[in-house]
């Protein structure tokens, strides 16, 4: 969600909204809407090119024209997609048995040659911001036993490749592969050019800023696209969005602001559809450095965030409860872990920080700063709910236990920037777990980085256990579920009592449709056409 500076005046025009334009959407044609569904979105892909861009937004457009080998429900349970089964022959080679019939959007026949071509080119595409060879890069050789069946190794036992698998789409390998290393480029795809794959829906026209446009593929092997045509507008603007809905200009929108959430709700034409995500909103601290950037009011070369006291203090000055209510209104659901119970690896006894200004003094005294210090936090403004405004609470509530704070709140681009660059010494951020496990969060937020590995990619607070890296990495290499589990449960506690982040809480992701049509809300917080049926 973007969050503006004039964000007060846009609630305000959204509220008079609800109530001044909501009865237009009973006025629609039904006949229209039954053929063409049109949806708000909070942002548009950075690309077409499903390997592009390892982005929400990129990713729920992939998924209307692409199909990959395993599928995730809105649960994030996986399930069958291009292969119908998968089973481990050895400790290091899985087996994928691939589904027969499919046909292209061109209407030429899907093969293991298509995946070969799909899971070779995530690494070879120039640019990409954030690349898809996260899930390409454990696999060590492909083996094509027949058109139909595929062995895939990896160096070592590696239980997530499956689940790797949902977040790869397959292109037919004859429209995409010109005379390039990566195949068609990334710029020709994003015209249409060679955008050809096995999913619910085809391309037809994408004007940036304006619209993007698909067709319902009538041929699909799955569950037949709902739609004959969806058109997906780009609408960054919160309050935008919410009036073209209750105008009847959309029939959806994703990331109604929270602000306008009670009036959504009260309004009899208007239905809302929510779910707890997957997505962990956290704070995450400088434990590395001697000489933290924004940081002052300490002795020269003492950093008070390397102590684990100190961390404490912070956790327990935050009243997430508060800030659930008040600020998320809502759309927060505080929490003690990485994601959410039952998700595969999490724990059902994490217990929430309480509350505690007294404590959280006592503890910054017996660390040695009983006057405290002062810190300067780091927040997108345009990039979660309500993030800047989460940020200034959380300021306020450290400033009450004397750690001084300032807010630096900035647009999302300048924010990774940033903290990419390693200018927080604390910052804000979020994190939504593509796999739906554990071990999602815990390689890349609180493993010790290392760029061989891959672990500890989003951990700029550079936080460093060896102990619980060697817990994740026996869970990382161990194919029994419940065994795997048992691990990622110890190594997220091992995290969590040592305050390697201060989860704040998960979203709670909401859609808004117009009355007569209900979405099917899901945990990755993908908009996806198919999920929209009529009441």
């Amino acid at each position: 969600m973007r969050r503006h500076p004039t964000r007060r005046s846009f609630h305000l025009l959204a509220s008079t909204a609800v109530f001044g334009l909501g009865m237009a959407l009973s006025v629609l044609p039904a006949q229209a809407q039954a053929q063409e569904l049109k949806i708000g979105l909070s942002a548009e892909p950075s690309a077409l090119d499903p390997h592009y861009h390892n982005l929400t937004p990129n990713h729920q457009i992939a998924q209307h024209l692409f199909d990959t080998l395993t599928f995730q429900d809105e649960n994030q349970k996986l399930v069958p997609g291009l292969a119908e089964s998968w089973k481990p022959i050895s400790e290091t080679t899985w087996e994928f048995k691939l589904r027969k019939g499919v046909k292209f959007h061109d209407g030429s026949p899907f093969t293991a040659a298509d995946v070969v071509f799909s899971l070779n080119r995530p690494p070879k595409v120039p640019n990409s911001p954030s690349s898809l060879s996260i899930y390409t890069r454990p696999i060590t050789e492909i083996k094509v036993v027949d058109e139909f069946t595929l062995h895939l190794s990896t160096k070592a036992p590696y239980p997530l490749l499956p689940t790797d698998m949902s977040r790869v789409y397959i292109m037919s390998s004859k429209a995409a592969k010109p005379d390039v290393a990566e195949g068609m480029t990334t710029e020709a795809l994003s015209k249409g050019e060679g955008l050809v794959g096995t999913g619910p829906y085809k391309f037809v026209e994408w004007v940036r800023g304006n619209r993007l446009v698909l067709a319902g593929n009538k041929d699909y092997w799955g569950d037949k696209a709902r739609w004959e045509k969806v058109t997906f507008r780009p609408m960054s603007n919160d309050a935008s969005r919410v009036a073209a809905l209750l105008a009847g200009d959309v029939d959806m929108v994703e990331n109604p602001p929270p602000a306008d959430m009670k009036k959504l709700r009260e309004n009899p034409n208007v239905k809302i559809s929510q779910a707890v995500s997957n997505r962990l909103i956290y704070i995450h601290l400088d434990s590395f450095t001697d000489a933290p950037v924004t940081v002052s009011d300490v002795p020269a070369g003492k950093n008070p965030l390397k102590d684990r006291k100190v961390r404490q203090a912070l956790s327990q000055a935050i009243n997430r409860d508060a800030i659930a209510s008040r600020i998320m209104e809502g759309l927060g659901q505080p929490t003690a872990d990485f994601i959410p119970f039952p998700m595969f690896g999490t724990r059902k006894d994490a217990k929430i920080d309480p509350y505690d200004v007294e404590a959280a003094k006592k503890l910054l005294a017996e660390a040695g700063y009983p006057n405290g210090f002062s810190i300067t936090l780091g927040t997108p403004n345009d990039r979660y709910i309500n993030d800047a405004e989460v940020a200034q609470a959380v300021a306020s509530q450290w400033t009450r236990i004397g750690v001084k704070t300032k807010v630096d709140a900035v647009t999302r681009n300048v924010f990774f920037k940033n903290r990419d660059e390693f200018k927080y010494s604390a910052y804000l951020a979020g994190w939504g777990a593509g796999t739906g496990e554990m071990s999602d969060p815990l390689r890349a937020l609180v493993a010790t980085p290392n760029r061989d590995k891959g672990m500890g990619t989003t951990n700029k607070g550079r936080y460093s256990n060896p102990a619980m890296d060697a817990v994740l990495e026996e869970a990382l290499s161990t194919v029994d579920d419940k065994k795997r589990e048992a691990l990622l449960q110890k190594g997220s506690k091992m995290a969590m009592d040592d305050y390697a982040l201060i989860p704040l809480h998960i979203e709670v992701t909401p859609w808004a449709t117009r009355k007569g049509l209900t979405y099917k809300a899901r945990a990755d917080q993908f908009t996806l056409a198919n999920g929209v049926v009529k009441d």
